[in-house]
């Protein structure tokens, strides 16, 4: 059964395309997602699929040979009609799939779960889905982890869409930067002189009624001869108030770090269960406004966290903290286990997201983006490694500056 288009299709297909990913090269972010996946809900396959016009495109798959597939015949053309989980127990009992030639072939598909990857903006982009040749059920706990890990894909597709804005934006004001000398020179010479006959002529307009042919015409021959430097001036004015205020720059307003910190720790909690691992969560002490992207930097959190579980062994321990020191402050730990077993996560955040993150190839290139993000909060980052205690990392954010009154209301809410 072929499966309708959304209502929102034309929409849907343009945020798509807007993240420029449909027929990119495998990156190992979303390749270790879909490994994770398909261990918690123990299934052959899983698939990072993106539901393209006529297609279903895999940007990351168990099975690499599974690259694409017609929409008419994809299961996940049906998942994202829905906002949330569709799970096909048994296929050859569901009339949408019963036909499909991927369930009547030879070893076809069964049973199926697809978890819609859905942007901010609610576009369901594809889905982030399981696969077996076996009828059967998922658990609430595997359920709530393909949930977890399908918003980890799509806020990884978001930020580094976000990431190449601001590169783009800081490179044109770099630009405007560079032009700031020649546009000086304009103002304070030529652009003055003609602006000082302009205001001289209109004050005596004014003052006496009477028109100065001399003095008019001397103002016509300077106004004609300078019409392109008060245009170029305009321009650049112009440009430099655009600069930052693009569909995709960052929307900063006045938050809370502790509240945006707690909302990461219970998006991550689900995939850290489905290994064994604890979450200590230490975020819950008094307000600490800072003026950040809510959404923006949730999502670089909940990346930061489940950096820490995907590189943490299985029955470790992470600790999130929020608190003040020069500043407001993230603390992600993540501690040795008692055997002296040592999570490999301080090597993946120091090149990833300390040394030149720009630079860093495809392994770590989503800690990169999240680390470019932060820096868009003129966010200080810090990382330390030591024996017996494990990996800290710090993230301290600029105070926002609030008034007495804010500041007590915010503690009170607190």
């Amino acid at each position: 059964m072929k499966a309708p288009l959304p209502d929102n299709e034309i929409e849907r297909l343009a945020a798509l395309y807007s993240l420029d990913i449909l027929d990119s090269p495998p990156e190992k972010d979303f390749d270790d997602i879909v490994a994770l996946a398909a261990g918690v809900c123990e299934t052959p396959l899983s698939m990072v699929s993106l539901v393209d016009a006529d297609r279903q495109w895999a940007k990351a798959s168990t099975e690499p040979d599974l690259v694409e597939t017609p929409r008419d015949l994809s299961f996940c053309a049906h998942a994202i009609l829905g906002r949330d989980l569709l799970v096909v127990p048994d296929a050859t009992q569901d009339p949408r799939f019963a036909d499909n030639p991927a369930v009547t072939a030879t070893d076809g598909t069964r049973f199926y779960a697809g978890a819609p990857l859905m942007t901010t903006d609610g576009f369901a982009l594809g889905t982030l889905c399981v696969m077996d040749t076996e009828p059967r059920r998922l658990a609430m706990e595997q359920q709530q982890a393909l949930r977890a890990l399908a918003r980890q894909v799509t806020a990884q597709l978001e930020l580094r869409r976000y990431a190449y804005a601001l590169a783009n934006t800081t490179a044109r004001l770099q630009e405007l930067e560079r032009r700031k000398d020649d546009l000086a020179g304009l103002v304070g010479g030529e652009l003055r002189s003609s602006l000082r006959l302009m205001s001289t002529y209109l004050e005596n307009l004014g003052d006496t009624g009477y028109h100065d042919f001399e003095l008019a015409d001397l103002v016509g021959r300077a106004t004609a001869a300078h019409v392109r430097g008060f245009r170029e001036l305009i321009d650049h004015l112009t440009q430099m108030a655009d600069a930052g205020l693009g569909g995709d720059s960052l929307h900063m307003r006045q938050c809370d770090l502790t509240r945006v910190t707690q909302r990461a720790v219970e998006a991550v909690r689900p995939i850290a269960a489905s290994k064994h691992i604890w979450i200590l969560n230490q975020a819950g002490g008094p307000s600490l406004p800072i003026i950040a992207d809510p959404v923006r930097l949730e999502q670089v959190l909940t990346h930061l966290l489940f950096a820490a579980v995907k590189y943490t062994p299985e029955g470790g321990r992470v600790r999130v903290g929020t608190e003040m020191e020069s500043g407001p402050t993230v603390r992600l730990d993540d501690m040795d286990l008692p055997d002296g077993m040592r999570p490999d996560l301080f090597p993946h955040l120091y090149y990833g997201a300390i040394a030149n993150p720009a630079d860093v190839p495809g392994p770590d290139r989503g800690l990169a983006v999240a680390k470019r993000i932060l820096d868009a909060h003129h966010a200080t980052v810090a990382l330390s490694d030591r024996p017996g205690d494990g990996t800290s990392l710090h993230v301290v954010f600029p105070y926002a500056d609030l008034t007495p009154d804010e500041l007590i209301r915010d503690l009170a809410v607190a």
